[in-house]
């Protein structure tokens, strides 16, 4: 039910962080050089407090804002590959006119949480699809007419990596400098023409 204000905040979103983006990560490099953080001045490892504060806006964004549920519903397991049993469903419609949008969808999908230790936020959903074709209104089935593909999000995130505090140029241990940088999420799925027949 919430899904709907989720999926129309996602098209807002990217554009206001690419408007606001300067703003929101200015002090995050000092004249081209990015900081270097000490152990001591990163709180249990996490990024910066004030360098987190400028990005409140992550948590309106949809890969963000779903990771407490999905991890709350025990589907947030990290996996390789597609998990047992999610194959194309078969589409009923009346079991779905409840559902949310990826349930409903004829180019369906499943979410699963991202973690990446040097990235903030450290955890995102992304979108899977279950399908290789997309499921025929009219059978229900999958068909090979038609592709699913990802849709993908610009999401500007905070990237740690390490480095020097010393003209050594050798990384300090436990020392981070922090980076601003653009990721492709994959926030849902949509059916296209193939290729090639």
């Amino acid at each position: 039910a919430m899904l709907l204000p989720r999926l129309l905040l996602l098209f807002w979103l990217p554009a206001s962080l690419a408007r606001h983006g300067p703003q929101l990560w200015r002090g995050l490099h000092t004249h081209g050089t990015p900081r270097c953080y000490s152990a001591e001045e990163l709180p249990r490892g996490q990024a910066p407090p004030h360098l987190l504060a400028r990005a409140a806006k992550w948590e309106q964004a949809l890969p963000v804002a779903l990771v407490s549920s999905l991890e709350a519903g025990g589907r947030g397991r990290e996996q390789d590959g597609p998990p047992a049993g999610a194959q194309c469903p078969v589409l009923q419609p009346e079991e779905v006119l409840e559902a949310d949008i990826h349930q409903r969808s004829i180019s369906p999908w499943r979410y699963r949480v991202d973690t990446d230790e040097s990235r903030y936020p450290q955890k995102l959903a992304f979108a899977e699809c279950l399908c290789r074709g997309c499921i025929s209104a009219r059978t229900g089935r999958e068909t090979a007419a038609l592709n699913s593909v990802p849709l993908l999000q610009s999401l500007l995130v905070l990237r740690r990596r390490p480095c020097s505090r010393d003209t050594t140029g050798l990384p300090t241990p436990g020392a981070f400098s922090f980076h601003a940088e653009f990721i492709r999420v994959p926030i849902g799925c949509t059916c296209v023409l193939p290729r090639s027949t």
